[in-house]
């Protein structure tokens, strides 16, 4: 029988009648898939004016879909007290942080965090709005994933444009890092592989999602990751430890990992040509194809099997012996590969050995041995990062240093050559930055967020809610194991979807509330009834089901917003008029300098505005103009380094020996392994003038050395 178009409207419409906050939060996810596909999100020109988009969206969600607070589960809100409150302290730690500027930022980004939150958890969502979100969020990242694989296909002609997309044979493009590259695809990849194997989906849909995550992590392994290599295994066992329905995950699974594994060799074959300087092209057009190869097999396998499943139902008892016998393939599977890699690696005490030798040296990743980078070693700076972080938590235990505030001190106590601005792992930068008060806050919202979470997959109500849940859960794991040893946090394009999956668990989580007048239920016709039976519609009131009072929640919304969106605006305005006066001081400096001006007030905290300017005003040769410029960054960052070692250059060349000493030294004691400060104190020591030009010729080409 066919359907009218009335009928079909209505089952289109009904999941969204039931949970009207999906719309925004379909807004939303338009916005992350775009940081996604520029920088990862980084810049804050990039991700500040999505986040002003996002405070629309839930204002606009705020004052159009009823909140019900005594509706919302106590670890919900619990979740979104902790996480407000630690936003809170992070905007309280630019009181006692040593670069403001920083800590402004890194308070916005927590504050974006939060919007993103608050908007996927507190209003309810049902399994079929869940999964529309999740679909939508997964299919975008697989085109994207596809595009980027095309695009490198598209520059094997040119050496110079290969380079540039994969430096050093690894994929750098669109996120500008590696890892955070390889964690973009791989956030995605658990959503996709979970939702492939839900029987309640169309069998067309789940192949595709099984193609999409054989695509996802084929792009993910061209950035040669080697914490996703590690931080993989990890969210698996996480998947078959505590999710439901580990049989159907370990059927899907199978062909996902077999046509994944066949097209390994010409991927990793495509970063050893690159990173060995050699022609590329055959191996580039090679891994391109079996990319798209493996995930068409993938998904054709996935879709024939969910195919026939969906048109033969088992009796309860064979169905229960394929159960069995799926299990202990799955149990032989697995102690096949363990024993595998128990061979394939060798001696393994030797191997984990070697791996904490490397990490722990000094020599970086100079200690790692020759070889494919994935198994060479865990040789980089990241032990060193570590030991200045809890020497930071030890020193400021209660609340911290300030949030990303990390690179001053890493700059006086570190012992690599390198500067970070991040200690390269969300706890410890919540230890350091935050103390014993941030990571309370921290744990307990997570806590409670995973305990609805918890709750959302165990609803008998919903079997597609569970489902979502599970998905959803899954991806939220992958960014927190791997950014445990990376700086992802810092990345909007990583951070803002970990936390909208978070919330999308929360949402899915049960629901009860008082019983509603029948009245109410009729005008809820349609709607999916929530956990225990509850119906959750649009409208409807009652002394038991009322929304918040409208006057005291609108008024109290649009003060937070105002104060949000004047916190997010005046710095990323400031730092499109730095960037514009970057482009435009050697044509028009009286205009660039200007506009460093304005960008000084727009943001009063940050010290770049009169960086950049004295930095113009030295390759203009106006060092009286750079000299004054400096010393206003300094009167508002006292221990920046560069301002202090400028200053202390541009007194040696005006023969002024004792300030110049004196503020050379003080240079070198903030910033003791630089070469290029300590070669200027040697000269001012042994009588000698510092040239400003010179030295600073020398910090640009150290700068792209570094780049």
């Amino acid at each position: 029988m066919v359907l009218s178009s009335a009928t079909r409207t209505s089952k289109l419409t009904t999941p969204l009648r039931a949970a009207p906050a999906t719309v925004p939060a379909l807004a939303a996810l338009v916005v992350l898939v775009v940081w996604a596909s520029s920088q990862g999100g980084y810049p804050l020109t990039h991700w500040a004016p999505g986040a002003l988009v996002l405070l629309a969206l839930l204002g606009i969600t705020l004052l159009v879909v009823p909140l019900r607070a005594h509706a919302i589960p106590l670890a919900v809100k619990v979740a979104v007290a902790c996480l407000a409150a630690y936003t809170a302290l992070s905007f309280g730690s630019i009181a006692w942080a040593a670069v403001p500027a920083n800590a402004w930022e890194g308070a916005n980004r927590t504050l974006l965090y939060l919007l993103v939150f608050a908007l996927f958890a507190l209003w309810p969502q049902n399994g079929r709005s869940a999964t529309l979100l999740l679909c939508m969020w997964t299919l975008a990242m697989i085109g994207l994933a596809g595009f980027v694989a095309l695009r490198v296909d598209a520059a094997a002609a040119s050496p110079a444009r290969l380079q540039a997309l994969l430096p050093g044979g690894r994929l750098a493009y669109p996120a500008g890092y590696t890892n955070a590259n390889a964690a973009q695809w791989l956030m995605a990849f658990w959503p996709a592989l979970l939702l492939a194997r839900e029987a309640r989906l169309h069998w067309l849909l789940r192949g595709l999602l099984a193609g999409g995550a054989v695509m996802l992590a084929e792009v993910a392994l061209l950035s040669v990751s080697r914490g996703a290599l590690y931080s993989t295994p990890v969210v698996l066992v996480l998947v078959f430890a505590l999710l439901p329905g580990r049989t159907r995950t370990f059927a899907v699974l199978i062909p996902v990992a077999a046509a994944f594994a066949a097209a390994v060799p010409a991927v990793l074959h495509l970063g050893d040509r690159i990173s060995h300087a050699q022609n590329a092209t055959a191996a580039v057009h090679t891994a391109t194809v079996a990319i798209f190869a493996a995930a068409l097999a993938a998904g054709l396998a996935v879709a024939l099997g969910a195919a026939i499943e969906s048109r033969r139902t088992l009796e309860p008892a064979p169905a229960r012996r394929l159960h069995r016998a799926v299990g202990a393939i799955a149990l032989t599977a697995l102690v096949a590969i363990l024993l595998g890699g128990w061979v394939a690696a060798g001696d393994p005490v030797a191997r984990a050995r070697h791996a904490w030798d490397t990490f722990k040296s000094e020599q970086g990743y100079a200690a790692n041995s020759s070889g494919n980078r994935l198994i060479s070693g865990l040789g980089s700076s990241r032990y060193d990062f570590y030991r200045v972080a809890l020497d930071e938590f030890a020193a400021h235990p209660l609340l911290g240093i300030g949030v990303d505030n990390f690179q001053q001190q890493y700059l006086v106590h570190g012992r690599s050559e390198e500067t970070p601005r991040y200690p390269h792992s969300v706890e410890l930068r919540t230890l350091a930055e935050t103390g014993l008060v941030g990571a309370l806050l921290a744990l307990l919202g997570l806590g409670g967020a995973l305990l609805a979470g918890a709750r959302a997959l165990r609803r008998a109500d919903d079997p597609l809610a569970r489902a979502a849940a599970a998905a959803a859960l899954a991806g939220f794991a992958y960014w927190v194991v791997h950014g445990s040893f990376d700086w992802f946090w810092e990345f909007a394009g990583l951070g803002a979807p970990a936390f909208a999956l978070l919330g999308l668990g929360c949402a899915l989580a049960p629901r009860k509330v008082a019983s509603a007048p029948s009245s109410v239920v009729e005008s809820s016709a349609g709607a999916a009834p929530d956990g225990g039976g509850v119906w959750v519609g649009a409208h409807g009131s009652s002394d038991a089901t009322s929304p918040l009072p409208r006057r005291a929640w609108i008024v109290a919304a649009i003060i937070g917003a105002i104060c949000a969106a004047a916190s997010l605006i005046a710095p990323w305005l400031s730092d499109l008029q730095v960037q514009s006066a970057a482009r435009i001081w050697a044509r028009a400096p009286a205009v660039a300098y200007a506009r460093l001006a304005d960008a000084a007030r727009l943001n009063p905290l940050s010290d770049e505005p009169y960086l950049v300017a004295g930095n113009i005003a030295v390759r203009l040769g106006g060092l009286t103009r750079a000299q004054h410029e400096f010393s206003l960054a300094l009167e508002r960052v006292p221990a920046e380094p560069y301002a202090t070692l400028e200053l202390g250059a541009l007194a040696s060349s005006k023969g002024e020996r004792a300030r110049a000493l004196a503020l050379l030294a003080r240079a070198h004691s903030e910033n003791p392994r630089d070469p290029l400060t300590r070669e200027a104190l040697e000269l001012a020591r042994r009588g000698q003038r510092v040239e400003v030009e010179r030295l600073d010729r020398s910090i640009l080409q150290k700068a792209q050395r570094f780049v």
